[in-house]
């Protein structure tokens, strides 16, 4: 659900931010929580490595359990909370020898629901489970890429990953880019879509608001000398007079930087362009 504001002020005016009314006001657990420190974008050397970066509201990391490795005992969930490290909101649950944890909180999923982790469990939003023993066309998220590692795939806000069909020892699974690709059988996925799918309708309305979240000002290439960016000077206002580059000269706007190989042979159908 979103809000829309009226424009009492100018930086309410056209700003649409994710209602959050129906996530708990509570403070986060205590002993789910670790210190964040800020980098700035610089490396060990102070060096800026990382464009951009900086300033932002202090955060506190919630431990997310992303391996949901503790089987065959039920949880329920307490709570939805507000999570400012991702897109997605994180839900917390209690197992029932007492034990709190933090999950990717599924689409819909709400307070007093019952959910669970083993290899022969229900098909029901928010349980963890073998891929294997998922039916194809179902809709799943928070993906491991190795057994017993733990969630890398599908964890932002409001996406999904469908299983297309299954091999002896690999399933195909379709991610939110298109691309189609071998995942290990034994590897763990959790039913359902994650939650907060308006994230992406959100409009800041200010800049204000961008500077909190830890992004710093932008400048383009082309308002800049020669000395700092390729696209920079001439008399006037110029477009750049070349093909759009990094400051480093590399080619952008379309040209492929991947080069993991070691995984080429798991993608069976490269993301859409």
């Amino acid at each position: 659900m979103l809000n829309k504001f009226k424009p009492i002020t100018p930086g309410l005016r056209g700003t649409v931010l994710v209602s959050k009314k129906h996530l708990s006001k509570d403070k986060p657990v205590k002993s789910l929580l670790k210190p964040l420190k800020s980098t700035g974008g610089r490396n060990n050397q102070g060096r800026i490595t990382s464009r951009r970066m900086g300033g932002g509201v202090k955060r506190k990391y919630r431990v997310i359990d992303f391996k949901r490795n503790k089987f065959d005992i039920q949880a329920e969930v307490l709570r939805n909370e507000y999570d400012p490290n991702r897109s997605s909101f994180i839900s917390l649950i209690k197992y029932e020898d007492g034990e709190l944890r933090y999950i990717l909180s599924p689409k819909n999923i709400k307070e007093g629901e019952k959910i669970i982790s083993g290899t022969n469990v229900d098909i029901k939003n928010g349980n963890c489970m073998p891929i294997k023993n998922i039916p194809v066309g179902t809709n799943i998220h928070n993906i491991e890429i190795k057994p017993g590692a733990g969630g890398q795939l599908v964890r932002s806000a409001g996406t999904t990953a469908q299983i297309v069909s299954k091999d002896q020892s690999f399933v195909q699974i379709k991610l939110v880019s298109g691309e189609i690709r071998h995942i290990n059988m034994n590897s763990m996925a959790t039913i359902g879509e994650v939650s907060n799918p308006d994230q992406k309708n959100i409009k800041l309305g200010k800049a204000g608001r961008k500077r909190y979240l830890g992004f710093r000002p932008k400048v383009r290439g082309v308002v800049m000398n020669p000395v700092d960016h390729p696209h920079g000077g001439g008399e006037g206002r110029t477009s750049g007079g070349r093909n759009p580059v990094t400051p480093w000269g590399v080619s952008t706007k379309g040209k492929k930087t991947r080069r993991n190989k070691k995984t080429n042979v798991f993608i069976i159908k490269r993301r859409k362009k």
